[in-house]
Parts: structure tokens; sequence; C-alpha cells
């Protein structure tokens, strides 16, 4: 696995904004918006604290899927696309659920809770691993419970509000508000009004986040 520059904490709770004064010098200067169950946003989260050099709000949301192969051969040239690229990062070797693509939904509510506590990196990287480094289906809520106890969060208090209207409206508008900054897929990283597409974009990404940084 390689090496981040900035290093996630089990809680991941460092990487959210909720209750940080306004002006403070370490708020989150990007977003990063992704589901779960998506091949390219899985390499993009492994990368993108390191590549960004700073942590960016990690945002659920549903836009976009993988699928829509229009045949076995295109699927078989983007697995191997994904194994070569995860190889080439240094990541474990990839392995694919047998239920591709997942019925993420239950896991981004369950994301979005995560989100509310504080635990949304060490959640979503967990998740993450459960689908594409252990091969395990996302759909199936012990998959999704698993990865939550890795983020230190109670099974009863996962299931109790990833069942609750309001975390769904809180990933319905966050779905929204993506859509308005502009992004049309996942992973997608927003510095300012610039909206970066792919893990293949994270680099450009990651210079935007340098300029914003340069004096005015």
């Amino acid at each position: 696995m390689e090496k981040l520059s900035h290093p996630v904490p089990a809680s991941g709770r460092h990487t959210e904004p909720e209750g940080r004064r306004p002006g403070d010098l370490d708020r989150p200067q990007a977003a990063f918006y992704y589901d779960v169950g998506s091949p390219d946003a899985y390499l993009a989260a492994e990368r993108v604290v390191g590549v960004l050099g700073t942590v960016p709000e990690f945002v659920p949301v549903r836009i976009g899927s993988p699928g829509g192969f229009r045949c076995a051969e295109e699927e078989t040239i983007y697995r191997s696309e994904i194994e070569r690229r995860a190889a080439a990062y240094g990541l474990m070797p990839l392995r694919w659920p047998d239920e591709f693509p997942a019925d993420t939904e239950w896991a981004m509510l369950v994301a979005t809770f995560a989100k509310q506590t504080g635990r949304v990196v060490a959640y979503s990287l967990a998740a993450f691993r459960q689908a594409f480094a252990a091969g395990r289906d996302l759909g199936e809520r012990d998959t999704v419970l698993i990865a939550a106890a890795a983020a230190e969060m109670h099974p009863a208090a996962v299931v109790k509000a990833a069942g609750l209207r309001g975390t769904r409206a809180r990933l319905e508008a966050a779905t929204e508000a993506a859509r308005s900054a502009g992004v049309r897929d996942v992973p997608a990283v927003v510095v300012g009004d610039r909206v970066f597409h792919g893990d293949a974009e994270l680099e450009a990404a990651a210079r935007a986040v340098a300029r914003s940084r340069e004096p005015a």
C-alpha cells in the first residue's frame, strides 16, 4: 500500500469541516466526490490525500455508476485497466466482488451518516477496501457494517441512522449540490470553481490546489 503524505487516523475525524471556526487555516481546499461502488473512485480515494498534499472534504454522492458495458470484451478491458492502475499505484491486488456493479444505496446512506459523525474518511476507505481489496459485495449490509466497525461506528446506530429520512435527504442534497457545481461523474475533485473528473485528473487538481495557496 502506498504511503500517504498525510496519514489518515482510524477515526477519520480530522477531515470534517463541521465544527471548525471560520477562517481556520486547515479548512479543506478541495472537495472529493465519490460513490463507494466505483472502482475508479477507489483508486482515487487511496491517492487523493497524498497527491493533493491536503485532506479534501470527502463528499459521498449518487452520481454516475460503473457498468453499462456494451459487451463482455468491453468489461474485460475496463477491469484490466483498473487492475493495471492499482498495481502501478502499489495498492493491494484488486479483487472484484461477485456482484458488480453493486447496489450501494445503503452503503452510501451509511457514508452520509459517517460524514455527520466525523468518520467519513475512515468508513469510506474501509468500504472501498471491502469491495475491491477483499472482493465483498457492498450491497450486503453485513459488508457495510464491517466497514462501519472499522471506523468505530456502532452497528445499531448505523442501522438506525441509515433508515432516517433526514439521512436520505442529506445524501440527495449533497448530490444535487455536486451536480450544480458541475460534477457529472465520480470520482471528481472540485477546487474553487474547477471540476476534475476521474482518478487520472488528480495531478491536475493538485496543481489547482497549489495555485490556490499562492498569494493574490
